[in-house]
C-alpha cells in the first residue's frame, strides 16, 4: 500500500541524504585494523578467530561511559565459546567480552559459511548487574578496514530505496577517493525507504571487492571511506542508539553480512551474493528452497467508489475463484488484499480499509461465514490462500485501540498508532491470535503491510537516556512474531510490503520476500523494468503487479514472483492467452534464480528514448534468458550488446519468443556483440538461449 508523501517532505528528505554525504567520517573517531580480502575470501574460518580473538580489537566499535572501546575491549574477560553447525554448510562462533568492574557483557555471534566465502554476525548487550550500565552508544557492529594489494581509486556500488518512484532501486556508483566517504541510510525507520537499499557493493582497485548487506529493520547506517591509498574502511550500525541498560536487559544490534569477491567483473560479486542470498538467507520448507508464487487478486471491476476490496463478498469472492477453475486458468495463489475486516465498505460511515486497521475481524456482512468458505474454494482450485493484514497500525475507534489502548505507542496529533511489538505481552498476544487466525480462516500465506513511518514514535517513547531503545525493542519483538509463525506453521511463506517495497533488508528477507516490491503507478511498464533492472543486482527474488496480459507488460513485471491484476472477465483478453501467460511465467521464473548481467547500463535507463536488456545466466543448465526493451520514443531499431558468462567455444541454439524463430551462434560471438532488433516500438524481446555442444 502507498502512504502519499508531500512534495516538500520529499525534496528534504533527499537534501539531507545528500548533505549526509559530507559528514565528518566516523572512521576518526576509533583505531581501526585492516585485512586483506584476499586472505578472508580464501579462509573466512582463519580470519574469524584472527579478529575475534584474546588480545584483539575486534572488527566492531562502541562507546562506554564516554570512552571508545578500543581503549578497553583488550582488557575485558574474554571467552571464545562454542563452534557448532546451524544449517548445511555454516558454523557458528560465540564470542564474548565481559567488564570486570561491571555487569556489562558484549556476545558477537559470528557465522560462517564453507560453501561462500562470507561471514556475517551481530551482537548483543546484556547487563548482569544490579544497577544500570553508563551509556552505551556509536555501536558499530562492523568498524574494519579492508586492504589492496594495489593503490588506486575504490568504488562503492549501491542503490536506492523504494519510493513509488520510477526510480525505486535506482543503481549508483560512487568513487571513493582518499579522504572521501558515503554515508547511506534510509529516510525514516524502514530499512529501504528511499534513499537507500542495505545491500552494496565495494570494488577494490586489485580485481577484488567485499559484497555487504545491513540486517536491521529500522534506521540502519552504512559509511564507507577511501582511508588511505589501498584500504577502504566500512562501519555500520543502528543510527540512533544512546542508552543505558536496566539490570538483566539485553539488546541485540544490525546484523552485518560480508562475502568476498574475486574477478575482473564487479557483477561476480553481485552474483556470488545471489546465490548466497538464494542458499542461505531464502524460506525453505521441508529443507527445500521455496518458491514465491505467480498469485491473482479478486478483481473484477468493482464500480466507483469501491477500492481495493472494500466491495467483495463471499459469494463474489467464489464465483471468481470458479471461474478460474471453469477456465483452466491456474494460480498458485488468490490474493486477498486490504478492505476485508470489520468496518470497511464503500457505505458504511467508520471509512474505508485504511481508517479501520486494527479491527482484524472478519467484515460479517460480507462474509457472513467468515473467510473459510472461500480459502476452501480456493484449496477445491488447487492454489494457496494468501490475506493481507497492517498489524502494526492502529487507527482510533478500532478493535485493539478500544479493547487493549494500552498497547499502541502514539504521537499527540497523529491518528496513526503504532501496536508496540517491543511489549512482550502485545507481541505474544498478536502472536496467538494471527496464529488463531489463519488457521481458523484456513489461510496459507500471510501478507504483512507497513504503511507509515515508525520513526517519530520511537522518538517519542524513547525515555531519558534510552534513545533507541523503543527501536530496538520493536524491531526484536517483529522478527520474533514473524519467527514464531513460520515455527508454528511450517509450510508458511511471508510477503513483506511496507507501502511497497520499504522494509527489505538482510534479516527481513532472510524470513520473507517483497511480492509487491513497489507503489509505484500500478502496472506502468517502464517502472517495473527500472525496478527489475536495480533490484536483480542484490536480491534474486521479489515481485510486482501485471495488469495486462499483452507481451511487453507482461515481460517487465517478470520476477521470482508476480501478482496479476487483470479482471478475468476482461473481455479484450483470451482464456487461452491467460493459460498460455502464467505457464510462461512458470516455465521463466527457474531462470531468474540464475546470475544476472545488466546489459545496457544506467544511464538514461528510466527514459523513453532508450532500449532496457538484461540477462540471466544458468551455468549449471548451461542455458539462459535476454530480455529486452525497445521503449515508445527509442529511434533505434537495433542495438549491440555483450552477453556474459559462456562458453566461447560453445555452440548454442537461440530461440526467439516473438517469431518462434531458432538459431545457432557460438558463445564467442554473443559474447564479443549480440544484436536485438526490433522494427516496432514499445516492443519486448524475449531470448532463450541453451548449449548445444
Amino acid at each position: 500500500m502507498m502512504k502519499t508523501k508531500s512534495t516538500a517532505r520529499t525534496l528534504a528528505l533527499l537534501a539531507l541524504f545528500s548533505w549526509s554525504l559530507l559528514l565528518v567520517p566516523a572512521w576518526s573517531l576509533f583505531s581501526q585494523s585492516n585485512s586483506s580480502t584476499e586472505e578472508i575470501r580464501r579462509n573466512p574460518r582463519d580470519w574469524v578467530q584472527q579478529q575475534f580473538a584474546k588480545g584483539k580489537i575486534p572488527p566492531f566499535s562502541f562507546t562506554y561511559g564516554g570512552k571508545s572501546s578500543d581503549r578497553f575491549i583488550k582488557t575485558w574477560r574474554f571467552n571464545a565459546g562454542w563452534w557448532r553447525r546451524a544449517e548445511a554448510n555454516t558454523e557458528e562462533r560465540l564470542y564474548t567480552w565481559t567488564d570486570p568492574a561491571g555487569g556489562l557483557t558484549v556476545k558477537c555471534f559470528v557465522t560462517v559459511f564453507s560453501d561462500f566465502p562470507a561471514v556475517e554476525w551481530l551482537l548483543r548487550f546484556s547487563n548482569s548487574s544490579a544497577k544500570n550500565t553508563p551509556l552505551i552508544e556509536k555501536a558499530a557492529v562492523i568498524h574494519h578496514s579492508f586492504a589492496s594489494t594495489t593503490k588506486g581509486s575504490f568504488t562503492l556500488h549501491h542503490a536506492k530505496g523504494s519510493n513509488a518512484e520510477i526510480i525505486d532501486y535506482q543503481p549508483y556508483s560512487t568513487i571513493l577517493d582518499a579522504g572521501k566517504n558515503v554515508y547511506l541510510t534510509p529516510a525514516g525507520g524502514r530499512s529501504s525507504d528511499n534513499t537507500a537499499l542495505p545491500f552494496f557493493n565495494i570494488e577494490m582497485p586489485d580485481q577484488q571487492g567485499v559484497m555487504a548487506a545491513v540486517g536491521w529493520t529500522g534506521k540502519w547506517y552504512a559509511e564507507a571511506a577511501q582511508t588511505g591509498v589501498d584500504q577502504v574502511t566500512l562501519t555500520s550500525g543502528m543510527e540512533r542508539m544512546r542508552l543505558s541498560l536496566y539490570p538483566s536487559e539485553e539488546i541485540r544490534t544490525p546484523k552485518i553480512c560480508l562475502l568476498f569477491w574475486q574477478g575482473e567483473n564487479r557483477m561476480i560479486g553481485h552474483n556470488r551474493f545471489r546465490q548466497f542470498i538464494l542458499q542461505h538467507h531464502s524460506r525453505k520448507i521441508n529443507g527445500r528452497f521455496a518458491d514465491y508464487p505467480i498469485s491473482v487478486g479478486f478483481t473484477c471491476g468493482d464500480p466507483s467508489p469501491c477500492h481495493e476490496y472494500i466491495c467483495l463478498t463471499e459469494d463474489q469472492a467464489i464465483a471468481i475463484v470458479k471461474r478460474y477453475r471453469q477456465f483452466q486458468i491456474s494460480p498458485e495463489v488468490f490474493w486477498l488484499d486490504a478492505g476485508w475486516y470489520s468496518g470497511c465498505g464503500w457505505d458504511k460511515k467508520s471509512g474505508g480499509w485504511s481508517d479501520n486497521v486494527g479491527n482484524w475481524t472478519v467484515d460479517t456482512e460480507r462474509f457472513p461465514n467468515g473467510l473459510r468458505p472461500v480459502a476452501d474454494a480456493v484449496h477445491d482450485a488447487g492454489a494457496k490462500f494468501l490475506v493481507w493484514f497492517e498489524p502494526e497500525r492502529v487507527r482510533p475507534g478500532t478493535k485493539i485501540d478500544r479493547e487493549h489502548p494500552q498497547w499502541p505507542l502514539r504521537v499527540p496529533g497523529v491518528m496513526n498508532a503504532l501496536f508496540n511489538l517491543g511489549d512482550d505481552e502485545a507481541r505474544i498476544w498478536l502472536t496467538d491470535y494471527i496464529s488463531e487466525f489463519l488457521k481458523r480462516e484456513g489461510i496459507d500465506y500471510y501478507r504483512q503491510d507497513f504503511n507509515f513511518d515508525p520513526m517519530p514514535y520511537w522518538e517519542a517513547n524513547d525515555r531519558p537516556g534510552r534513545t533507541g531503545m523503543s527501536e530496538i525493542k520493536h524491531i526484536q519483538g517483529l522478527y520474533a512474531f514473524w519467527d514464531s509463525l513460520l515455527v508454528r506453521f511450517p509450510n508458511l511463506l511471508i510477503d513483506n510490503c511496507a507501502s511497497g517495497g520499504r522494509r527489505i533488508d538482510l534479516e527481513t528477507t532472510s524470513r520473507s520476500a517483497p511480492l509487491w516490491r513497489t507503489d509505484y503507478s500500478y502496472g506502468e511498464p517502464t517502472g517495473y523494468q527500472c525496478h527489475s533492472y536495480g533490484l536483480h543486482y542484490y536480491l534474486p527474488i521479489h515481485g510486482t503487479g501485471i495488469f495486462k496480459p499483452d507481451d511487453y507488460t507482461f515481460r517487465s513485471g517478470l520476477g521470482a514472483a508476480a501478482v496479476l491484476g487483470w479482471n478475468i472477465n476482461d473481455k479484450s483478453v483470451t482464456i487461452r492467452e491467460m493459460q498460455n501467460l502464467i505457464s510462461t511465467f512458470k516455465e521463466l521464473r527457474p531462470f531468474i534464480y540464475g546470475d544476472y548481467y545488466p546489459l545496457t547500463g544506467v544511464r538514461n535507463y528510466h527514459q523513453q528514448h532508450i532500449w532496457l536488456a538484461y540477462q540471466f545466466n544458468r551455468p549449471d543448465q548451461s542455458d539462459g534468458l535476454v530480455a529486452a526493451f525497445r521503449r515508445k520514443d527509442c529511434y533505434m531499431e537495433k542495438i549491440t550488446v555483450q552477453l556474459n558468462g559462456l562458453l566461447e567455444a560453445g555452440t548454442y541454439e537461440l530461440c526467439y519468443a516473438n517469431e518462434n524463430v531458432r538459431t545457432l551462434k557460438t558463445g564467442k560471438e554473443m559474447m564479443e556483440g549480440f544484436e536485438l532488433y526490433s522494427a516496432s516500438r514499445p516492443a519486448s524481446l524475449l531470448i532463450r538461449y541453451q548449449l548445444k555442444n
